[in-house]
């Protein structure tokens, strides 16, 4: 398998704790300030149809906090069974659940308390039937192999400590043919150590943003074939994520990769 010592050097258990604290602040208190930006005013300006929007419960928006759009890289169709990496608030799952039909499923994965409340009570709300959210960490999928139409994640594998499990793992659920859709934030140059160390910009979306080269060898090596990339127009929001994301190529990318 292939590893680097950027992936093991972070505390993994210390990292997840910070990780939980800010998404269980971002379910509970949207309207606060984060290094990133939140809410239906983003998710229209990196694409999200308005019309599939108005669809969705507001409270899920409220708390979305992805980093791009990539619905348009995925056919997702009546019937599938569609896995969202880092659920959050269930925005994704909603949105994919509208696409899947009654027929279909969509399972949203998270390790946050409070996002998995959030979207649960939202699910029992709007009767989203087709919809179920699952505890779980995103290195180790609840799925039996080969079973699964399509995964979707939303600047969610940036925050993981073994980058390489996941991708390991969608490619386990996934049948032959399948597609791993996704936004990410990524870098062009490689961060110093006190940026990838810190536990606190990794929840933040940016300590754990792997050299984009690097990224892609990991998917290849995982068994897919990456076929489309789009950069999306997306910003961090605090001094320090500007500062960082100028020193180092910060950005966002949707993903489009088969399973081979």
């Amino acid at each position: 398998m292939m590893t680097t010592v950027f992936e093991n050097k972070i505390n993994s258990a210390d990292l997840e704790k910070k990780v939980k604290t800010m998404y269980e602040k971002v379910a509970l208190h949207p309207e606060h300030e984060y290094h990133f930006e939140m809410g239906r005013a983003l998710a229209e300006r990196l694409g999200y149809p308005k019309q599939e929007l108005n669809k969705i419960p507001e409270p899920a928006i409220d708390s979305f906090a992805g980093v791009g759009f990539y619905f348009d890289l995925v056919s997702i169709n009546s019937g599938d069974a569609v896995v969202d990496l880092g659920s959050g608030s269930g925005m994704d799952v909603f949105l994919a659940a509208q696409k899947v039909g009654p027929k279909g499923e969509v399972f949203g994965i998270d390790m946050t308390n409070a996002q998995l409340e959030k979207s649960r009570s939202l699910r029992a709300k709007r009767d989203y039937e087709n919809t179920y959210f699952i505890e779980s960490h995103i290195e180790e999928l609840p799925f039996i192999s080969k079973t699964i139409d399509a995964v979707i994640s939303n600047g969610v594998i940036n925050l993981s400590s073994n980058k390489m499990k996941v991708f390991l793992e969608v490619a386990r659920i996934l049948k032959p043919g399948g597609t791993f859709a996704f936004a990410d934030i990524v870098s062009t140059r490689k961060m110093p150590e006190s940026i990838t160390m810190n536990s606190t910009l990794w929840a933040a979306c940016i300590g754990g943003a792997m050299q984009v080269n690097e990224y892609f060898n990991y998917l290849e090596h995982a068994g897919f074939s990456v076929e489309e990339v789009k950069e999306n127009p997306y910003d961090f929001i605090s001094n320090s994520a500007k500062g960082a994301t100028k020193n180092y190529g910060i950005r966002s990318l949707s993903i489009k990769a088969k399973k081979k």
